[in-house]
């Protein structure tokens, strides 16, 4: 894994969508179309209106979700809501380039079934995303992969629903969908990440994020988050 240390959360969301744009004009050139999945949370949102000043071809890009919370359209606790905020109503993405979590359906479990599907139809089978934008709990989590959670030892479908955690029962991708994406971005902020992420740099089992196996990964840090990383991490 690859660590840069940025002086700020500013810096590190401005590294990211360099990160991003490079990493999405890097596949249409090889590929023609870039597919992409990004996570939600407080730490994206300055990383997203970044990425929104970006001269991309958007109409070759997908985007897709890493998790989402089990929430009504529109609430304010929805990553979609934030991603329409910070970036959609800034760019022109078609909105058939949009793949959004079903967490409206009743049935949740066919609904991820059906998000599943949905990946395959657009990313292979087993399907291999261009890219994966993760963050980091205080707790180890990444995605909505939390400690303790069931969801962590599914190993025979790419998305999956989450028992109730921080009062919201979330859709997400599994391991086995994170560990075939051609890249990892990491983007960690904040100093309540300090005692987490040399854990995360260490590859620690013993927390969600450690499981994550990626070789081209990418972690961008600000000087808070990073201010325990051993500087040979």
């Amino acid at each position: 894994m690859r660590t840069e240390v940025l002086p700020n959360a500013a810096a590190v969301a401005q590294r990211a969508a360099t990160l991003l744009a490079e990493s999405a004009r890097a596949a249409l050139a090889a590929r023609g179309r870039f597919l992409c999945a990004v996570s939600g949370g407080h730490t994206p949102a300055l990383m997203l209106q970044a990425l929104a000043k970006e001269d991309l071809p958007w109409e070759t890009i997908h985007l897709f979700q890493v998790d989402e919370r089990v929430a009504p359209d529109g609430d304010p606790n929805r990553n979609l809501t934030q991603l329409e905020h910070d970036l959609l109503q800034h760019v022109p993405l078609p909105a058939a380039n949009l793949h959004a979590m079903p967490v409206e359906q009743t049935d949740l479990d066919d609904a991820a079934a059906s998000y599943a599907r949905e990946l395959e139809m657009f990313a292979g089978s087993p399907a291999v995303l261009d890219l994966i934008h993760l963050g980091l709990g205080a707790d180890g989590h990444t995605a909505s992969l939390v400690p303790q959670d069931p969801v962590l030892e599914i190993a025979d479908c790419d998305v999956a629903t989450t028992s109730v955690y921080a009062g919201f029962r979330r859709m997400t991708l599994t391991f086995p969908a994170l560990n075939r994406a051609q890249a990892i971005l990491w983007v960690v902020t904040g100093a309540e990440k300090t005692q987490v992420l040399p854990r995360l740099a260490a590859r620690d089992r013993s927390i969600p994020a450690g499981r994550v196996r990626v070789a081209n990964s990418v972690l961008l840090a600000d000087a808070e988050a990073a201010s325990s990383l051993d500087s040979n991490d």
